[in-house]
Formats: structure tokens, C-alpha cells, sequence
């Protein structure tokens, strides 16, 4: 090999000063030179060259933001809020797909049978299923990452509760759309479904993630299963007086809830 990059071009090369061919030419030849690469080595600036190295590193430890992620940011959603939203755990696929597989199996029995109370039973218990399982070191990984980011613990909470019953009550439309011969009675999940979400909140603040929304969707289920019982056709809940009810039950629980917002930061769930 006859010919090596000059002191001035390698000093060049160093600073990112030299231009095109005799760049491309000199990035060739430093590679299979080790004299040249020794030369470079002495008129280099170990501090541009550490500060290069963790930039690389920063760059190449950075998380890469998913579809969900990049499209919540142009929504004009902040960036940590929109990662904090698409880590929450009901908003995965697994999750979405066996909702929707629950839903539409209730759909099709419903519409074989004609028994439209079996959907307006379950359906409230999906929105409040995803709430308990957004939040909470049993059942989301990404519970360390969430605790420590400086955001406030409630409103961690509403972000992905937020998010969670988003979900959750669209494809519960989605399913009431598909009973159309039920005209609004396919609705009737609706207000019981915010009211069972708002009072597993405000009993999670003192039970935790799992055992507050356990007891409401146990004593909902409990309540559907005498109702059956009842020859009338359509429960109780799903009259205007239940639905009145409902509608003052989750006004109450989401009073108690703002109450008790300071308990989110208390202690870890």
C-alpha cells in the first residue's frame, strides 16, 4: 500500500470537515490502515470522541414508539402519555381479540335464543374487567416504569382507565349494533357498565386493583343470576328505574373516588 491519508485530511476526517470523494476515500483506506487509524487516533479529541460514543449509545437505547404510540402523537397526545397509554395491558392484541371473541359469541347465542339479558349481563362486566387489569404490579409489566414516571398516580390511573373503557365500551357498541332487533334494550349496558367501573375504582383505592372490582363484578353477577330467576323478560336493572339508579350510582362512585384520589399515591398496588 503506497499511498495514506495526510495528517491534514485525517484532522479533517476527525472534525467531520472533509468533504466528498476524498472522504469516501480516506473512510475506505481507515479502515484496512492500521497506521492510518493510529495516526487518526493521535489528532482526535477524546472528549468529541466519548461524547460521539454516548450519543450512539443513547441513540441506539432509545425505544422505538410503535404505530399506536407515533399515531397518539400526532393526535396531538404528549409523548410520555401516549407510551404510558400503549403499554396498558388490555390494550394489547391478545386482549382486544378475546374481548371481541367473547362479544361476538354472546351475540350469536343471544341472537339464536332470544335472550337478549345474557349480553346486557356480561357486557358491563368487560369495561370493568379491563380497568382492574390496566393498573397494578400483579398484572402489568410495565408497573415499575409507570410508578416511577413523573406522573401523578391517580392520574395514571384515569390515563389508562381512560384508555381501558375506550376500548372496551367500542367494541360493546359494536356488538349492541349487531342485536338490532332490540332498538335501545341493546344499549341498556351502558349505565351499568360506568357505574360498576367508577365503584371497582373507588373500592380498588382501599382493596386494591383486584379485590375492589372483584366484589362489584361479583355482587353484579350475583344480582344477574336472581334476576334470571324472575319470570319477568327483562331485569329490572334494564328498566328506567334501574337505569336511574345505575346513572345515580356511578355519580356517587366517582364523587368517592375524587376523594379518595390521594390513596393512588399512598401505596404501591
Amino acid at each position: 500500500m503506497t499511498w495514506h491519508v495526510s495528517e491534514e485530511d485525517l484532522r479533517a476526517y476527525a472534525h467531520g470537515e472533509l468533504a466528498p470523494p476524498l472522504l469516501w476515500s480516506a473512510d475506505t483506506h481507515v479502515g484496512s490502515c492500521a497506521a492510518c487509524r493510529a495516526a487518526l487516533a493521535s489528532v482526535s479529541d477524546p472528549v468529541a470522541l466519548d461524547a460521539g460514543w454516548d450519543r450512539l449509545d443513547a441513540e441506539l437505547d432509545a425505544p422505538s414508539p410503535g404505530p399506536g404510540q407515533r399515531l397518539l402523537v400526532r393526535l396531538g397526545v404528549a409523548d410520555h402519555t401516549a407510551q404510558l397509554l400503549t403499554a396498558t395491558p388490555v390494550l394489547r392484541r391478545s386482549w382486544l381479540a378475546s374481548v371481541a371473541f367473547v362479544l361476538a359469541a354472546t351475540v350469536l347465542v343471544v341472537d339464536a335464543v332470544d335472550a337478549p339479558a345474557l349480553f346486557l349481563a356480561l357486557a358491563p362486566l368487560l369495561p370493568l374487567a379491563a380497568v382492574a387489569l390496566s393498573y397494578g404490579p400483579v398484572l402489568d409489566p410495565t408497573y415499575e416504569i409507570a410508578a416511577v414516571a413523573p406522573t401523578h398516580g391517580f392520574r395514571l390511573l384515569m390515563i389508562r382507565t381512560v384508555a381501558a373503557l375506550t376500548a372496551s365500551l367500542g367494541l360493546n357498541c359494536l356488538a349492541a349494533l349487531a342485536l338490532p332487533g332490540y332498538g335501545l334494550l341493546a344499549f341498556g349496558w351502558l349505565l351499568p357498565a360506568l357505574a360498576l367501573t367508577a365503584a371497582g375504582l373507588a373500592l380498588s383505592a382501599r382493596l386494591g386493583p383486584l379485590l375492589g372490582p372483584g366484589l362489584v363484578g361479583g355482587a353484579w353477577t350475583a344480582l344477574m343470576a336472581v334476576a334470571a330467576m324472575h319470570p319477568a323478560h327483562t331485569s329490572v336493572a334494564f328498566t328506567t328505574a334501574g337505569q336511574s339508579v345505575a346513572a345515580a350510582l356511578a355519580a356517587l362512585a366517582t364523587l368517592l373516588l375524587h376523594q379518595v384520589r390521594d390513596r393512588f399515591d399512598a401505596k404501591p398496588y
